[in-house]
């Protein structure tokens, strides 16, 4: 989680979201690129090739740059833009019937001509496959599709969802060439024929290589001839040293917090330099509503009056993180403070014990923090004992620190073993729908156990139906003083996003903001 910002989030408008109109760049398919490749080191695997199943960092990163959507977020806009289309917005007041139409002249690098045949197909595909690693969960509202012609398709939704051109624009609106994937199993070649600025030309276990899509029709413009992502598996010292060898050009997620954190403040040496730009990504506690211990409201308000946030920031993430006071983070439209506001930005010992003494709590309460740092980088261990430190030092708690292998953390929880335990959240699209939606209900994202009528059969449902997203800030604003309340998960962190480069390449700072595309075309080298 996943997944701190300096970019203000834009609302979509009523007018902006009722009808998306392209903006001008090239179209003719003449944007060759230009410059020298590029070299990327990144700690993320691409554990998928195709769009129906991917759902990781690493693959995002393949399918936003091989691949094109109907829609795209702006560099360093929140707004979806029209991408393959060229017009796209509901129909109805309702949110329920999208209509897109497609730019003239689209192809995938194969040549074949991409029509609203392949957009129907691309979807439905998706849905159909349903795979447990795949984003078919964005696309559940979608009914029906119609193509009435190659250039026109419509979206009938199931119910109201104002965030559909948020999702379309991620990578599960990836659009697939009907002749080469199968409608009803994944491709397993590690293959991939998309429309996008690029082409991926060779993947393995160790780098993947990519060339710019001479077939490309957009508004992109291409500063580099190609790019190469060489992958290090979470190997952080490896990452390091090549960066710093010159045998990488830049790095992008991985580099652990100490790294960055000595890199920015050695202003002496110029072999590296630090590009720092916005983040949605998130870390929670959470708490399991069923647990004996962490169920009861007065222990979790306590923990929220204990934590000291500004301490994990500084000692455990060295400043590569902010603290976070809501469920949905800042630099996203609708965010509040309401964590701030009920218990504090510093530990409030004395509201603490009243509460416990309230409850007619004598003795300390045991409790054990879960962590899994094969999933979220080793400073998650440093950061549960922090608490735990925190905790035990207020003298109310008698806390400890356990961790397990992501696979079996997952099994773990689902069996309601945990009571207390981490989650991380990387956002597929920057709208508050994507920081609430998934973590409430029966089947949700945290596994907690927590239900609330209101926020799954009232607020969630009016926010959905509101195109205008300035107009559901209300009902955010609701499930956000509820979650404080009730304290289903306690907000810690917001990451910011890094790139580590060598001094001659440029542009990264366009892949480093709350939407969370990393743009492969924007980088240039000197």
């Amino acid at each position: 989680m996943n997944r701190r910002n300096q970019w203000l989030a834009a609302p979509l408008g009523a007018a902006t979201a009722a009808a998306l109109l392209s903006g001008c760049g090239s179209t003719d398919g003449s944007n060759a690129g230009s410059g020298k490749g590029v070299v990327m080191g990144i700690s993320d695997k691409v554990k998928a090739t195709d769009p129906a199943s991917g759902y990781d960092p690493g693959s995002w990163v393949l399918f936003n740059n091989v691949f094109q959507s109907l829609l795209s977020f702006p560099k360093g806009g929140t707004t979806p833009e029209p991408d393959a289309a060229e017009t796209c917005g509901f129909e109805g007041a309702d949110s329920k019937t999208y209509k897109c139409t497609l730019r003239g002249g689209l192809k995938f690098s194969n040549g074949h001509s991409l029509t609203a045949k392949d957009v129907k197909y691309s979807f439905e595909r998706t849905l159909k496959i349903n795979d447990e690693n795949g984003p078919a969960v964005m696309l559940a509202s979608i009914g029906t599709i119609d193509a009435p012609d190659d250039k026109t398709v419509v979206f009938h939704l199931k119910n109201s969802d104002a965030t559909f051109p948020s999702k379309i624009a991620s990578g599960a609106g990836s659009i697939v060439d009907r002749a080469e994937y199968p409608a009803d199993k994944l491709r397993t070649d590690g293959k991939a024929i998309g429309s996008g600025v690029y082409k991926l030309d060779s993947i393995n276990d160790k780098s993947a290589s990519f060339s710019v899509n001479e077939s490309y029709t957009g508004k992109a413009k291409v500063r580099n001839s190609g790019v190469t992502m060489k992958f290090f598996n979470e190997d952080q010292a490896a990452l390091k040293k090549v960066l710093e060898s010159g045998d990488v050009d830049f790095a992008f997620r991985g580099l652990a917090a100490k790294d960055i954190a000595g890199l920015s403040t050695n202003t002496g040496d110029k072999k590296v330099e630090v590009v720092q730009g916005t983040g949605a990504e998130v870390q929670h506690l959470v708490f399991n509503m069923n647990d004996p211990v962490a169920g009861k409201i007065h222990v979790r308000k306590a923990i929220a009056y204990l934590v000291d946030r500004e301490a994990l920031v500084k000692e455990v993430y060295q400043g590569t993180a902010t603290s976070l006071y809501s469920i949905v983070p800042a630099g996203i439209a609708s965010h509040t403070t309401p964590f701030f506001d009920r218990y504090g930005g510093s530990p409030q010992l004395e509201k603490a014990k009243a509460v416990l003494r309230a409850a007619n709590v004598k003795d300390k309460v045991k409790l054990t923090l879960y962590s899994t740092p094969s999933r979220y980088g080793p400073s998650t261990d440093q950061e549960l004992q922090l608490i735990a430190k925190q905790l035990n030092d207020s003298g109310l708690f008698e806390a400890d620190v356990k961790s397990a292998e992501f696979d079996q953390y997952e099994k773990d929880i689902q069996a309601g073993k945990y009571g207390v335990y981490v989650k991380g959240w990387v956002p597929d699209y920057p709208d508050a729908d994507n920081f609430t939606q998934p973590f409430f209900g029966p089947d949700n994202v945290l596994g907690n156990n927590y239900d609330n009528k209101e926020i799954t059969g009232t607020i969630i449902p009016s926010t959905s139906a509101k195109s205008d997203r300035t107009a559901a800030n209300t009902d955010y604003n609701r499930l956000q003083d509820i979650v404080a309340d009730e304290i289903p998960i306690l907000p810690l962190w917001q990451g910011k996003q890094y790139a580590v480069t060598r001094p001659n390449v440029t542009g990264l700072q366009w892949s480093l903001d709350a939407s969370t595309v990393f743009r492969f075309w924007e980088i240039s080298k000197g």
